[in-house]
């Protein structure tokens, strides 16, 4: 078994990825597929965010991804998953700094770029009799954007999480934290250490599943922010309606600077 997980790691270790810049927070696990004998899960959907902050263009905007998506496989103890964002289109309301060096400016206000693409790998390592499955998170996200639009950075990054996830009748609790190792667009820092975080609770009833979210990263007490990896963190309320084949809404709160202040995210996904 040990053996299986290792050379599962290190193909995904050296498997091409993508990544966003700092436009948006690391999506929590995927803790459903740990529960039951669903081995498939997948999901596409969009969203629409106001007054987010494109750090290197210098710009408040409003935001809409364009295929939000996720694949994820389990296989015994091991979750594979490749998701992203296909698009991303925003719209400039003001400016609150000048733009980085190398980011051109947009004549009629609008910038597009591709999003966030990523794989990880989450091994459960708590044995199926426990009431609850610890879990441990890695993945890499690798640049597909264009540093001249501004949105992205065109920087490699790694994450590592360690979580939980339990369940009480119809409650379900998820939560994890670990690291993200992010490269920077400057010469003096060339990557920032960041706290990864996300909190999740639902409560299933047969046809409707109202749920909780919080997730973000957060910079360390040695240095100021750096730009381009700013403290992020959302809040999220949703409902779900179906179990296999799902619809969710959720409502976006932002409690950082440089995240939306408010927004909604629409999913369709299944499980199986």
């Amino acid at each position: 078994m040990i053996g299986k997980i290792a050379a599962l790691a290190a193909a995904f270790a050296l498997a091409p990825t993508c990544v966003s810049a700092q436009l948006r927070p690391l999506e929590p696990v995927q803790w459903r597929l740990f529960e039951g004998r669903s081995t498939i899960a997948a999901d596409i959907g969009g969203a629409r965010l106001l007054d987010q902050r494109a750090s290197l263009a210098g710009t408040t905007g409003d935001l809409w991804e364009a295929g939000n998506f996720s694949f994820a496989w389990r296989t015994g103890r091991v979750v594979l998953e490749a998701a992203g964002t296909a698009q991303r289109y925003f719209r400039e309301t003001g400016t609150f700094d000048a733009p980085y060096p190398d980011v051109e400016p947009s004549d009629d206000g609008r910038r597009h770029d591709s999003g966030d693409y990523r794989l990880s790998t989450t091994v459960r390592l708590t044995p199926a009799s426990f009431p609850f499955a610890g879990v441990v998170r890695f993945g890499t996200r690798l640049p597909t954007t264009d540093n001249t639009t501004g949105l992205d950075r065109d920087a490699l990054d790694f994450f590592a999480t360690v979580g939980t996830i339990a369940s009480r009748g119809s409650f379900a609790f998820g939560g994890e934290a670990g690291l993200g190792i992010h490269s920077t667009r400057e010469e003096r820092f060339e990557q920032d250490d960041l706290l990864l975080y996300s909190l999740r609770a639902e409560y299933r009833t047969r046809f409707v599943t109202p749920s909780f979210a919080v997730l973000g990263q957060k910079h360390g007490t040695t240095h100021s922010a750096i730009r381009g990896v700013e403290n992020l963190g959302e809040l999220r309320a949703g409902l779900r309606f179906g179990s296999e084949a799902w619809l969710r809404a959720e409502v976006v709160k932002g409690y950082e600077t440089f995240s939306p202040s408010s927004g909604v995210i629409v999913t369709a996904g299944l499980i199986r």
